[in-house]
């Protein structure tokens, strides 16, 4: 017996002490906790769905609306907007041309894109239209008042995944409401697809507002039942140059005639 008790510690004593080990061992040799995954990404790429899903939802929203448009040191102004049924626009802003004397509508239906000036103080004669070009075409950048585009075209923008965009959730900016996002260019040009700033939208892809730094667009009142089609301001006319946003140079004195001459 006592030649069994030895012998079982002899025999027992190194396990125990070798057990440690191999349980130290085997914890070493297990792999690493995987890497939680970053939120970031997935939260942009959530954020440009839903604001892909709301632009293309105003693509789909046809209305009579009115918006104030605001740009620092100037007064407001109310923008009448119109997307038809049919596909067809029509914005009229007002100070939209000639340095802010001149009111214009912008249109665009199956005929063409037109600039169609109003009489306004600036340019009391009856109405009239130019048309531009094609429907899809680019307004020239001299005739181009600018505050149509997040109604119209950078709705495309918007809805395109291949834009290089980058967007992000954003609080509502004061005055404005709906949900918002930012929306920034990740392109080194200098021709952005569209204005950086915040885009807002109702659930209904009813666009709400947009702050950019050139100003802020806000929907004044709930929207109205769109009509079948836009109807251009007045005759469209071959004798006349679309008007200029900017506004006319100052007649230099020195070419009037001197008086006393004929």
């Amino acid at each position: 017996m006592p030649v069994l008790i030895r012998s079982t510690g002899r025999v027992l004593g190194p396990l125990v002490f070798a057990l440690p080990a191999l349980l130290v061992a085997c914890t070493s040799t297990q792999p690493p906790a995987p890497t939680p995954t970053d939120p970031g990404p997935v939260a942009v790429d959530a954020a440009r769905d839903e604001l892909a899903a709301l632009a293309a939802a105003a693509q789909d929203r046809h209305m009579v609306a009115q918006y104030v448009y605001s740009r620092p040191g100037q007064p407001d102004r109310t923008i009448a907007f119109t997307s038809a049924n049919d596909g067809s626009w029509r914005v009229d802003v007002p100070g939209g041309a000639l340095g802010g004397t001149a009111d214009v509508s912008m249109a665009a239906t199956a005929d063409g894109l037109f600039q169609c000036a109003l009489p306004s103080a600036g340019r009391p004669e009856p109405a009239s239209c130019v048309r531009l070009g094609e429907p899809d075409d680019a307004i020239p950048r001299r005739s181009d008042p600018r505050v149509q585009h997040p109604l119209t075209d950078w709705l495309d923008v918007l809805t395109d995944r291949r834009a290089p965009l980058a967007v992000a959730p954003a609080d509502t900016p004061e005055g404005l409401t709906g949900t918002c996002y930012s929306v920034d260019s990740t392109s080194a040009s200098l021709n952005a697809p569209l204005d950086v700033g915040f885009y807002c939208y109702d659930r209904d892809g009813t666009p709400t507002g947009v702050r950019t730094g050139v100003g802020t667009l806000r929907l004044a009142a709930p929207p109205g039942p769109a009509p079948a089609t836009v109807q251009l301001a007045g005759p469209v006319v071959i004798d006349r140059d679309p008007l200029d946003t900017a506004a006319p140079p100052t007649p230099d004195p020195s070419d009037s005639p001197s008086a006393g001459t004929s």
